[in-house]
This record gives C-alpha cells, sequence and structure tokens, in this order.
C-alpha cells in the first residue's frame, strides 16, 4: 500500500482539479476514480439503451454490463447474483425493507435497533412501528462508545420481529460486534437488516458467514457513483416478501384485472434503474477488489492510529472515539469551547475538508452530550501528509479563537 498510494492517488481526478486538496470526509461521500467516471461515460456514448427489453445489440450489451456488475457485487460480498438488488442508496433499500418485513410476522412485535443509528436506519424503523403497531427497543450505548452486549441479550427475545444495527457508527467509527447481534436474533427467530454504508469499503464482508439476513449500502461509500446502492437478502426471504414497487421489468404476466410477478432479484427492480450507476458500482467493486481489501484495512488502521496518537497531544479536546481496535477509521472530536461549525470553517479556509454537526445521528449526540462533533474519516487516497496538514489547521483554529 505505501508503495502504490501516490498511483492509487492518482487515479482520483477531484486532487488534480483541487491542488493541495486534503479530504478527510470519506464516510459522507468517498472520491470517484478514473475507473468510474470513464465507466459511466462510456455507457452514454457507447451503449446508452435500457435492459432486458431490446433484442438489438446496444440494449443486448447493456443488459450484459448490468448484470455483470450485479455478478461482482455478489462475489464481493459471497452472495449469489439473484440475492443483489439494485436500489438507489442505503436510506432507499432500509425504507423499502421497513414497509415490507414486518408484514412477515403476526404475534411478534418489537423491533430492536441501537442508540447509535443513523436517521436512514431510525426513521424508517419508526414509521413502520406506528403502521404495524409495533414497538421498538435500543441496544444502549457504554460510555466506551462500544454497545452494550449485555443488554442486548435482554433486548432481543422472543418477542423480537427485526433487528437492524449498522457495522460500524458513521459518527464514532465504532466496530460492532454484529455476528454476536445476528446470533442472538437467530436464536430467538427474528430477521436482521445490516447498514453496511460505512463498513463496506473498509472490512471484509462475507454475508454467509455473517449469516445476517439483509445487508445494505451505497455505491458512493466504496468509490462509486451517487444515487445506486445494494440490497442483499437471503434467496428464501427474498421470494417471501412481497414487492416494493411496481411496474415494468417486474411483471411476469399482467392482464386488466391481475398480475403476476416475476422472480427475484428482478422482483424488486421495478421500472428503469440506474443502468450506469450499476455498472460503475460494479467497476468500483472491481478498483477496490485490484487494491485489496486487506490491504485498504491496514491503510485505514495506520492512519487511524497515527491520527489519534497526535489529536491525544492536542489541549483543550474531547474525543469520542472507541479504542483503537474497534475504530474503523472514523474519529470524532471536539475543541473545548469552539463550535464544530467553527472548526470546520476554518479549515475549509486551509483546503481541509471534514465534516461537523449532528452526523444525521441527533439521539446519538444527545447520548454522548454534545450538539454536535467535528469528524475526520479516511480513504484509500489519504496518507500520514494529510493528518500532518490536518493537526497543523487544528492548532491554528485554536489561535484563532485564543485557546
Amino acid at each position: 500500500m505505501k508503495m502504490t498510494l501516490k498511483k492509487i492517488k492518482k487515479n482520483f481526478p477531484i486532487f488534480e482539479n483541487n491542488p493541495g486538496l486534503i479530504y478527510l470526509d470519506s464516510s459522507a461521500n468517498t472520491q470517484t476514480p478514473r475507473e468510474i467516471t470513464n465507466a459511466i461515460k462510456e455507457f452514454y456514448e457507447k451503449i446508452n439503451a435500457n435492459i432486458n427489453r431490446g433484442i438489438y445489440n446496444l440494449s443486448i450489451d447493456a443488459t450484459k454490463k448490468y448484470e455483470q456488475a450485479r455478478q461482482s457485487i455478489a462475489k464481493f460480498i459471497n452472495a449469489k447474483p439473484d440475492e443483489i438488488i439494485f436500489s438507489f442508496g442505503t436510506t432507499d433499500a432500509i425504507n423499502k425493507l421497513s414497509k415490507s418485513l414486518p408484514k412477515l410476522f403476526n404475534k411478534k412485535n418489537e423491533i430492536v435497533l441501537s442508540e447509535m443509528e443513523h436517521h436512514s436506519n431510525l426513521v424508517p424503523w419508526q414509521e413502520a412501528a406506528k403502521k404495524f403497531s409495533m414497538k421498538l427497543r435500543f441496544i444502549p450505548l457504554k460510555k466506551n462508545f462500544e454497545l452494550d452486549y449485555d443488554a442486548a441479550k435482554k433486548l432481543i427475545n422472543k418477542k423480537t420481529a427485526i433487528v437492524s444495527i449498522t457495522q460500524v457508527s458513521n459518527a464514532l467509527g465504532t466496530i460492532n460486534e454484529i455476528k454476536k447481534i445476528i446470533k442472538l436474533a437467530k436464536r430467538n427467530g427474528a430477521i436482521t437488516v445490516i447498514d453496511a454504508a460505512q463498513s463496506i469499503s473498509k472490512i471484509k464482508i462475507d454475508v454467509k458467514r455473517l449469516n445476517c439476513d439483509f445487508l445494505v449500502f451505497s455505491g458512493h461509500k466504496i468509490y462509486g457513483a451517487f444515487g445506486i446502492g445494494i440490497l442483499y437478502g437471503k434467496k428464501f426471504l427474498l421470494e417471501k416478501i412481497y414487492p416494493f414497487n411496481f411496474g415494468g421489468n417486474m411483471v411476469e404476466k399482467a392482464d386488466l384485472y391481475e398480475t403476476s410477478y416475476t422472480n427475484p432479484p428482478r422482483k424488486f427492480e421495478a421500472g428503469t434503474q440506474n443502468i450506469p450507476g450499476a455498472i460503475a458500482l460494479g467497476e468500483a467493486i472491481n478498483f477496490v477488489d485490484k487494491i485489496g481489501i486487506k490491504n485498504i484495512e491496514t491503510h485505514w488502521k495506520e492512519l487511524t492510529k497515527y491520527a489519534i496518537k497526535k489529536l491525544k497531544k492536542i489541549n483543550e479536546i474531547t474525543l469520542y472515539s472507541p479504542k483503537l481496535n474497534k475504530n474503523a477509521g472514523i474519529i470524532s472530536f471536539n475543541l473545548n469551547g469552539i463550535h464544530p461549525h467553527d472548526v470546520a470553517q476554518i479549515l475549509s479556509d486551509e483546503n481541509i475538508c471534514i465534516r461537523a454537526g449532528h452526523h444525521c445521528c441527533m439521539p446519538l449526540m444527545s447520548k454522548i452530550n454534545a450538539p454536535g462533533t467535528c469528524r475526520i474519516s479516511f480513504g484509500i487516497y489519504n496518507a500520514k501528509e494529510d493528518v500532518d496538514k490536518f493537526i497543523k489547521g487544528i492548532k491554528k483554529v485554536q489561535e484563532i479563537f485564543g485557546k
């Protein structure tokens, strides 16, 4: 990784077009390498046809590339291609599941989440609880910024219908022991949904080993395009649940009064899909595969260790971070007496991009008693030099505020 980092970074035009840019917000959006933008450009310029409709060559080529992307993504997480459904992102996928999964249960009436969930894995289940007369339960956060697994053993019980948990906290960087939670859910006959938005680009994911029922993520979190995501589901469950949307491409047979639906995954892909986005996501997966997810993991671990060591030397700083072996390369902090937005603005003037705010985790911010935090997160294009410039920027912020 050290040998090829400069070469890897050259694949990202954002840095050529913005000289001196220090981008430390990959949890919000990973930058896009040329391979992905080229794939989108090539689709529009050389193919640009709809899928599963025409028998002419352009349509056949578009369908082939679309399905090749599905195969690449399936292989990446050790799933079968017909268990991979294209969505418009993590939020879209969770919304679809929240409208469908509760219908599978009659007697079970509880949904278990955690106190660290992104709004995208909270609000849809709030709405589902109202609609289906279910109750929400929350695995609490401990003072060390990890989940309370002893409490989880009591919360996940025979009343539990669904357990929906993030694998990595977008606000804290905490890597949750989801395998442990999945086992608890299975023991009690509950369905599991894993939000892998923050983990997909950093940790090796094997859905078979995890034994999760569903797993969701977004393309723009793994060096792909906006507006595309994945909903993985075990085939027998996909066959059992009702379609989310209706219309073209998912119809098997229709007359004026009745319609039958085709098999998954097309059963859940009504209408024209984001075809270039799907193809680009397949290319992004191939891009990550070439570098190696283990190499990427080693890289962000080194940067995280280096950054936390540097940050701990800063006076008047509060870190909201679990211990290193539980951190996925996301570091939240506050400079005492300085609003996170002020920190982010001054760093922006230095061409340093960080995130500041509640990170779409308002209940979590209340739990840690913070109005918001400053957050840095690493991608494969970051280096220790970026951390050094960031630390220098932090010291300038404190100088400006007389700290």
